[in-house]
């Protein structure tokens, strides 16, 4: 090593501008969403970025790319460090996009500076993290981890265009194939790094630079529906009455009422809300709506899954209307390795920067590598914590101190053997 690595902050934003370009919308953010046109126009760019450097580039069957500098000891698994360039529809210009690049710009940065790992580094750029386009969300990352695709995935219809995910994704895999090697799902891998806008307000508020990510909240999904009797709104007495939406509503008052409030650490989240046959002068024949529930200890979460529970069935009795809750979702909260995390505390120290150790409220795909090999993440701040939203927005200064964080981690992480 001719000299030490360090972050070009200038060539890093560039970056961040190139490719703010693919797919940019009118207010400022992008629709890159995944396996269309633009997210190809972006794969494309970054493979042409990798190949002028001399870097190896690879996709596998899911259409995961990964950009690769060779270390001295070829055999040893790789480091992986990276994230995603999907978008939502409206989405910002940051969110994934940070991650690839903040991990393609230390991968340049050790090339600067004559740097051979002993160990290989790897950039990857995993397929639909957002799931907005198809559903679920992460999914390269844990067909990556699983080795396979499901099956059922590839029938799945585009929410935008109706397009056919098999169809998509092997028409970005062939869209590469003439430039990039192949490569299979899940090989052996040291452990995975990731950075990310925090898409929540603390770390700005608190004046912090860096969020070191401990884990991930577990999470739970319920499809609610209560089934009354429709009639008129005008001749039915209260008596008479079997409103599923005052039962609906009844019970969702008292669980904002008391889940977050009691609980700083609960999140609980209604998202959508359905009213049948939604006559105005009619009392409705159902009502339903979705739960979104987290915490990051999965005791609590079984503890809250009962109480809304059985607030909906006292509410289901008290209006005389039939209830079904199916659940839809189970994921499991998540805890990263502690000697990865331990390793970006000593990071954050030798460079001086102050830190918040942090849980995930967000899904990643470190959620799902952590299941294959020592996985951490770092947060940095975004402005008033807006994510998913055109007006998304990390200051320069920031984005430069997060990578010079993942610069110090991706060091960090080379001198442990037991991690990397």
């Amino acid at each position: 090593m001719t000299k030490a690595p360090e972050i070009d902050g200038e060539r890093l934003l560039a970056r961040l501008d190139a490719f703010a370009g693919i797919g940019a919308t009118a207010g400022g953010g992008v629709n890159r969403q995944t396996l269309t046109r633009g997210d190809r126009e972006a794969r494309a760019l970054l493979t042409a970025l990798a190949k002028a450097r001399g870097f190896s580039v690879f996709q596998d069957d899911m259409a995961n790319l990964f950009i690769r500098m060779e270390g001295r000891d070829s055999g040893l698994p790789p480091l992986l460090i990276g994230s995603h360039l999907d978008s939502q529809p409206s989405g910002g210009r940051f969110d994934g996009a940070l991650g690839t690049l903040t991990a393609f710009e230390v991968l340049e940065s050790l090339a600067d500076a004559g740097f051979q790992p002993e160990r290989s580094v790897e950039v990857v750029a995993w397929t639909n993290e957002e799931g907005c386009r198809y559903a679920p969300g992460c999914m390269g990352s844990r067909a990556f981890v699983d080795g396979a695709i499901p099956a059922e995935w590839a029938d799945l219809l585009a929410g935008d265009d109706g397009a056919r995910f098999d169809d998509e994704r092997l028409a970005t895999i062939e869209a590469l194939a003439p430039e990039v090697g192949h490569r299979p799902l899940g090989f052996p891998v040291s452990a995975y790094l990731e950075l990310h806008i925090e898409q929540g307000p603390s770390l700005e508020s608190e004046q912090i630079p860096i969020g070191i990510v401990t884990g991930v909240q577990g999470t739970r999904w319920l499809e609610v529906r209560f089934e009354g009797q429709t009639a008129h709104a005008g001749t039915t007495a209260l008596q008479y009455r079997r409103d599923p939406l005052k039962a609906l509503t009844t019970a969702l008052s008292g669980l904002y009422a008391t889940v977050m409030p009691d609980d700083a650490d609960a999140r609980f989240t209604v998202g959508r809300l359905a009213v049948t046959p939604g006559s105005v002068n009619a009392i409705p024949a159902t009502a339903s709506c979705t739960v979104d529930l987290r915490h990051p200890e999965v005791e609590i979460l079984d503890q809250l899954e009962t109480a809304i529970r059985d607030m909906f069935e006292d509410a289901a009795k008290a209006a005389a209307t039939e209830l079904s809750i199916r659940k839809t979702l189970e994921m499991s909260p998540v805890r990263f390795s502690e000697a990865a995390v331990e390793a970006l505390h000593t990071a954050a120290s030798t460079i001086g920067f102050e830190t918040k150790a942090m849980i995930s409220g967000a899904f990643h795909d470190a959620l799902f590598l952590s299941q294959h090999a020592p996985s951490v993440m770092i947060f940095v701040p975004c402005r008033d914590g807006l994510s998913h939203n055109e007006a998304e927005f990390v200051e320069p200064e920031d984005c430069i101190a997060g990578a010079q964080m993942f610069m110090a981690a991706v060091t960090e992480l080379l001198t442990k053997p037991g991690i990397a």
